[in-house]
């Protein structure tokens, strides 16, 4: 029997329910995957509460770690025993077992712990598709960082450095602030006392950054405007700040003839190529030391709800993963 989460309507973290499923045979291409440790990304709550919209019930989840049980008809890249991991894009990974597309999993290295995996794998290859597929940074470039000391945003700052970028880092407290300056931060904004734009403008002698990745959304979105070069781009790609919405594009031209993009993961991870070449990147910044794991927090798998809060409210640091 597995632990299941599942959601029959949208709201706040008291919506998750709990039902134990006995699991079918993988079907023909389908693996039986255990897990042994699952993500939790701010994506998962805006599921959860309805910003991206969702086919009801629905499991909730969509990254974790975990081994191989059984193989469906057709399965040939896995057998019983392997160590897997998964990103997505199907919902679902709040479970202690589960039945999933093979196609969607991949084997992970030696080297890498299955809590490290499900801390890593959705934020990382977030972090390289916003990087180096999206907003295309180069070496010598200078980037503004939103919510630096977040999951995705602790990622980026080491990914951003490798790449000889300078990295302007936006953070809520001290301790965040030591933190992202550890991960490599060039310059650091407390943005409850700084006021981030005006921070920006003086770090760059007046001339605003050619790249934002603003992962924060409405809280930011003035900061970003008023932070980016001539002709600079801002990648808006979360909502923990309020949803951006009522864009005015003539903005744009006046803050200097600014590009803006709204992009999600799985349209940089379309298919089985891009999807194992980002991996395959992931894995190599890992192994280089470029990007750090760091593990703010765990709550047992049952405690997702209290985790939801904990992330909404801001408490909470780098990844945070659940432990069935």
């Amino acid at each position: 029997m597995a632990r299941v989460a599942f959601i029959e309507k949208t709201g706040g973290p008291e919506v998750i329910q709990w039902r134990d499923v006995e699991l079918p045979p993988p079907g023909k291409g389908e693996v039986w995957m255990r897990n042994t440790a699952v993500g939790l990304n701010y994506i998962d709550t805006y599921h959860r509460s309805g910003v991206y919209p969702i086919d009801l019930p629905s499991g909730l989840g969509s990254e974790a770690a975990g081994v191989v049980m059984a193989v469906g008809e057709g399965v040939t890249d896995f057998a019983p025993g392997d160590r897997v991991g998964t990103f997505g894009p199907s919902r679902g990974a709040y479970a202690t077992e589960r039945n999933l597309p093979a196609n969607q999993l991949f084997k992970l290295p030696d080297a890498l712990d299955d809590q490290t995996a499900a801390a890593m794998l959705l934020k990382g290859c977030t972090a390289e598709f916003l990087v180096e597929r999206c907003a295309k940074v180069q070496a010598g470039q200078t980037v503004l960082v939103h919510a630096a000391a977040g999951g995705v945003g602790h990622i980026l700052v080491g990914w951003l450095k490798a790449i000889g970028a300078t990295v302007i880092a936006s953070v809520g407290s001290e301790d965040k602030a030591a933190r992202t300056q550890k991960a490599g931060a060039d310059h650091v904004i407390l943005h409850k006392s700084e006021e981030i734009a005006a921070r920006v403008r003086e770090i760059t002698d007046g001339k605003g950054v050619p790249v934002v990745l603003d992962g924060v959304g409405r809280a930011t979105w003035d900061a970003s405007l008023d932070s980016a070069a001539k002709r600079g781009l801002i990648v808006s790609y979360g909502n923990a700040g309020g949803v951006v919405d009522g864009v005015n594009i003539g903005v744009l031209a006046r803050k200097g003839s600014l590009f803006v993009t709204r992009p999600t993961l799985f349209d940089y991870y379309v298919t089985s190529e891009e999807r194992q070449a980002g991996i395959a990147r992931l894995f190599a910044m890992l192994d280089n030391g470029a990007v750090t794991p760091e593990i703010g927090r765990t709550f047992p798998l049952e405690e997702a709800a209290a985790a939801h809060r904990a992330i909404e409210a801001g408490e909470t640091s780098g990844s945070t993963i659940l432990l069935p």
